[in-house]
Parts: structure tokens; C-alpha cells; sequence
């Protein structure tokens, strides 16, 4: 069912009479089923469209607009299809309990990863979605593969039933459809010999697979499906041995690396991490790949815009996996704006010492680093804890850290993005 939430003033769903609570049925004859029918199917310039009213009242708008003027309407969030499978590594089996709903809603659907970059599986894809999939083109799509040998993936995704991934591929491929491909790495399962034969497989599908990623399972202190080890040093190192091999033949027969180990996974192996240009155009820069070196390349850039903060103690909150890589940038950082600052690590108490990322730090991390400190003028935290309602995953609020705080804290990407505006910005 899809509905409007929202009908905006001068727009041409205002002018026919379209109200938020309307439904929308029918475009030109054709079913609309979801936010992916109303997309394509509105894309004629003459429409017929069939709704009812929140009264109930069915009726019919016949609209023609020019060069692709907007409706004017938003709808209600689409329905999110949910996963069938239970993956080793599935973070939210590793949730703790207590946490807002939506955090446990285990999606896995395809409109979601052409629409939004989500990773789907596909595993719950039927003959119809596929045939939707080709006819509006929905190109690129992200796909965890983790392993293209389908007993290895039966075994890794915890589902007996799931269909080949290279058949799906090869299908979709074959209509001009493009991947984005993810394996989470468990220790004895897909990496070694898996791993080839799934980078092969991927290899073989030509142009229709853009980019693979490579990333380390992940394990929190709530994880209880996978009872295997964090990947050794030798491990990872063993495996961006195999991630630089293959990097290397598609840098000299396609131009690009085309495989990519996450960030996490140079950390684990404590390997430097690759130039900018490796990255290409960070495809996969929301998985962990290339989001340190993206950090850098942008702070780099953006020096220049930063003022000057003279004599103010700054303080920067970060992850324990970022420890050793922020010193130099705070360096750089002091130099320019003559501020002295400090790097703050703070420790996952929500999933625990082996969860290392900043952007999972929760509203009680920020809190236990900062709140009983007097001596900063204003501290930066990392801007990917929060979601859009400035959530952290603990439920705390922004505000209700800031309340707690006896001097400013921002949000920030890059650091570059408060420090342009300037001291007296900064401090209003």
C-alpha cells in the first residue's frame, strides 16, 4: 500500500486535489505496489492516476505536466522486507537487549539497495523481483555475496534454502544490471580457497560486478551465533595478500583495483593503508573502505579554510581503532589554527572492547570521556554516532549530552567542518 505523507503548497498534487492520507493505486492502468512502481511509473508526462481518498472516496487525477515537473507529494516510508537468513556475523544477532525496535529490524531488500546502497543478500528474491529488477533497471545494486560456493553460503547466512548467488548474478548481469559486492571474512569458512573461488567467479561476471569488498566479521560481547575468534594479525594479513594479488591484476587489465580490503582490515594486520588513488571514487566508502583515507584527503583539503583558535584546548573523541592513526592529523589541525588539541579515546561500553569503530560509540561513551572534564573550551565528537534525529544508539539525545557537558561539543565529519566557521560560530 502505498499512501502520501506529505503534499507540498503550488505543486501540481495540490492544484488536482491529492491530500496527505490519500492512496495511490494505479499509474496509467499499472498497479502501484510500492515507492519503486510510483518512480517509474510517474515518469510520463501525461498521467492517469488512481486513488482514494482518506475518506474513502475513490477517484481518478489526470495530470500533464511538462519537461518532468515535480508532483509535489512525498508518501510514507515504504514497508521494509526482512531477512530470512541468521548470519554468522550478523550484527544485529550481536545487539544487546533493550534498545529502540527499529534497531532490530533485520532488512534485506533490494529496493532498499538501489534506492538507499543497502547490502542485500537476495537471497529472498523471487522469479517476479527479478523480472522487476530488468525492466526498471535498477542498476547498481549492493550485494553481500560472502561466498559464491553455495554450500559455503548455506553454511555463513544460516539458511539452508538460499538460492545460488552466481546464477542470480549471472541472470541480472546478463541484462545489464551492475553489483557492488561485500564477503564478511570468517576465519575457516570463506576465506582461502573460498575466498578464490568466489573472487573468480565475481571476476568472470565482467563489467556487471563494479567493485568487491573484503571486511573482517565483526563480533560484539552480545554475539551468539558466531563463537569463532577475532581474525588474527597473520590472518589479515594473509588475507590482503590475497586482496593486493587480485588488486594488482585489475589494475593492469581493467585500471582499477577493483577489490578492497576494509579499513578495519589493514588495522587488524596493522598494514599501512593505501594512497587516495587507490580507492578510485570510494565506492564503498560507507562498508569501511577507504573512509580513513577519505578523512585525510579531506582534512588535507580543507586546511586552508580552518581559522584561527588560538590558545583554545580542543578536545576530539574517537574509537580505540583510530588511536594511533589521529595524532598526525591533530598535528596538522594545530598548526594551522594555533589550538592545542587532545585526542580522547573512548572504549565501546555498549558492544564491548572488540567493537573499535568511532561511529558506534554511544551517548554513555561521550559522556564518561567529557562530562568530567572543566579544562576543554569546546570537544569534537564523531558526527556518524548520531542518526538524522541527532539519536545516539543508546537513546540518548545530542541535546541531553550536551545538557551534561559544561562546554560545547560538535558533531563533525572531518573536523574541517566546524573549525571553518570560525571561534565566535563555534562558541554561539
Amino acid at each position: 500500500m502505498v499512501r502520501v505523507s506529505r503534499v507540498e503548497q503550488g505543486g501540481i498534487a495540490e492544484a488536482v486535489g491529492i491530500v496527505p492520507g490519500t492512496q495511490l493505486l494505479s499509474v496509467n492502468d499499472r498497479p502501484v505496489a510500492d515507492f519503486l512502481d510510483w518512480e517509474f511509473l510517474t515518469a510520463e508526462e501525461e498521467l492517469v492516476i488512481e486513488a482514494k481518498q482518506p475518506d474513502g472516496e475513490e477517484v481518478v487525477y489526470e495530470i500533464e505536466r511538462l519537461d518532468g515537473e515535480p508532483l509535489g507529494l512525498a508518501l510514507e516510508p515504504p514497508s521494509v522486507r526482512r531477512c530470512a537468513n541468521r548470519c554468522e556475523f550478523c550484527f544485529i544477532e550481536g545487539l544487546p537487549q533493550g534498545l529502540r525496535k527499529n534497531l532490530y529490524i533485520r532488512d534485506d531488500d533490494y529496493r532498499l539497495s538501489f534506492a538507499y546502497g543497502n547490502f542485500a543478500t537476495l537471497s529472498n528474491v523471487k522469479e517476479k523481483d527479478i523480472a522487476r529488477i530488468l525492466e526498471y533497471r535498477l542498476s547498481p545494486l549492493y550485494v553481500s555475496v560472502h561466498a559464491t560456493n553455495l554450500e559455503a553460503r548455506k553454511v555463513l547466512l544460516n539458511n539452508p534454502r538460499v538460492p545460488d548467488v552466481m546464477a542470480q548474478l549471472t541472470r541480472l548481469a546478463a541484462g545489464g544490471i551492475r553489483f557492488h559486492c561485500q564477503m564478511v571474512i570468517v576465519p575457516g569458512l570463506n576465506d582461502a580457497e573460498v575466498l578464490e573461488q568466489s573472487l573468480t567467479d565475481l571476476w568472470n561476471l565482467g563489467e556487471g560486478v563494479i567493485s568487491c569488498a573484503v571486511v573482517p566479521v565483526g563480533i560484539t560481547q552480545f554475539s551468539h551465533l558466531y563463537n569463532g575468534e577475532k581474525l588474527s594479525v597473520s590472518a589479515a594479513r594473509k588475507l590482503l595478500e590475497h586482496i593486493t594479488r587480485w588488486s594488482d591484476r585489475a589494475k593492469t587489465e581493467r585500471g582499477e583495483a577493483w577489490v578492497f580490503g576494509s579499513d578495519e582490515l589493514y588495522l587488524l594486520a596493522e598494514t599501512p593503508l593505501p594512497p587516495e588513488e587507490h580507492y578510485g571514487d570510494f565506492a564503498q566508502i560507507e562498508n569501511g573502505v577507504g573512509s580513513i583515507t577519505a578523512l585525510r584527503t579531506r582534512l588535507q583539503r580543507g586546511l586552508k579554510k580552518a581559522k584561527r583558535f588560538d590558545g583554545e584546548r580542543i578536545g576530539v573523541v574517537t574509537g580505540t581503532a583510530m588511536a594511533e592513526m589521529m595524532p598526525p592529523l591533530l598535528e596538522k589541525l594545530t598548526s594551522v589554527t594555533g589550538a592545542s588539541f587532545e585526542l580522547i579515546v573512548a572504549e565501546n561500553s555498549l558492544f564491548g572492547p572488540t567493537i573499535t569503530t568511532a561511529g558506534l560509540l554511544v551517548g554513555a561513551d561521550i559522556l564518561r570521556v567529557l562530562e568530567s572534564r572543566s579544562d576543554l573550551d569546546f570537544a569534537l565528537i564523531p558526527a556518524e554516532t548520531i542518526n538524522d534525529d541527532s539519536i545516539f544508539l543508546d537513546d540518548r539525545t545530542l541535546e541531553q549530552v550536551r545538557s551534561r557537558i559544561p562546554y560545547p561539543i560538535y558533531p563533525s565529519y572531518d573536523f574541517i567542518d566546524v573549525l571553518e566557521s570560525g571561534q565566535t560560530a563555534v562558541a554561539a
